[in-house]
């Protein structure tokens, strides 16, 4: 008896994932599954009291919990889609303000998500991660052009201004409950604090700053070394690197560093072999 409950339990799974893998298709292709489905648990568990009435009924109830499922993925891919667009409408945004934000966001989110992936964090951290980094400059739509845009080096006044940008930017977001739920706020807000706690604008140290700022941090500032800005050229990658290995402990956590320094060496050896 216990054996044949095991076995309903997994007709049921299998109408679960049927509608979670093929929520997509056409109906009639869920239809035809499940009623396999139905088939096999009709046919190959014994009953005694089996007949037409008992098979419509696993038919229909089966149907209904595969369109139950396709319902829920449906409902969770929409929410994705939208947290796309919206993430596409506010970097949009930024651009009309900075055009170089966004392409150094892109390439910041590049940078943190080789990191994530060499960590092995889950595919939703990284996704989150992905998010969070286009998103976490989003801030400065609310700094004046003209320090964010300034040619010459900014005076403490103009830097003092240009450190709100992380609060303004969790402003921003901080009613949209899925970035909240899945770190992408923690990103934007904390992407500038440092490991030996003299960051901003909360002043956080080593572990009490979340991990997926912690990664943010180190590939948005060798984007930020990287890039070419008004006044001045790009950096030297030894020396951009050198600056990153320097920061080791103090700005950034030590074992983020490694990995990059890592993944950075692994990739140049890469394309040197090509």
């Amino acid at each position: 008896m216990e054996d044949a409950s095991n076995f309903y339990i997994l007709y049921i799974f299998c109408a679960i994932f049927l509608g979670i893998g093929f929520y997509n298709s056409p109906l009639w292709i869920i239809y035809l599954l499940t009623t396999l489905v139905v088939a096999g648990r009709f046919f190959l568990i014994p009953d005694p009291s089996r007949n037409i009435v008992t098979f419509i009924t696993y038919l229909v109830t089966y149907l209904l919990i595969a369109m139950i499922s396709v319902g829920l993925m449906k409902n969770v891919q929409k929410v994705k889609e939208e947290n796309r667009q919206l993430t596409k409408v506010l970097a949009n945004a930024l651009v009309s303000r900075d055009p170089y934000t966004l392409h150094h966001s892109e390439n910041a989110a590049k940078y943190s998500l080789e990191l994530a992936e060499e960590m092995n964090l889950s595919k939703d951290i990284c996704d989150s991660i992905r998010t969070g980094t286009l998103l976490h400059d989003i801030g400065k739509i609310g700094i004046p052009e003209n320090i964010l845009n300034k040619d010459d080096k900014l005076t403490d006044q103009e830097y003092k201004i240009i450190k709100d940008h992380p609060q303004i930017g969790y402003k921003i977001i901080e009613d949209v409950s899925i970035f909240n739920e899945n770190g992408v706020s923690d990103i934007v807000l904390y992407h500038h604090e440092r490991y030996d706690g003299k960051g901003y604008p909360e002043g956080l140290k080593e572990d009490e700053i979340p991990l997926t700022p912690r990664i943010v941090a180190v590939a948005d500032a060798f984007d930020a070394m990287s890039s070419k800005r008004s006044y001045r050229e790009e950096l030297d990658h030894d020396y951009i690197l050198n600056e990153i290995s320097k920061g080791k402990g103090t700005q950034f956590n030590p074992k983020i560093v490694d990995i990059f320094l890592k993944n950075f060496a692994q990739r140049n050896t890469h394309q040197k072999e090509r």
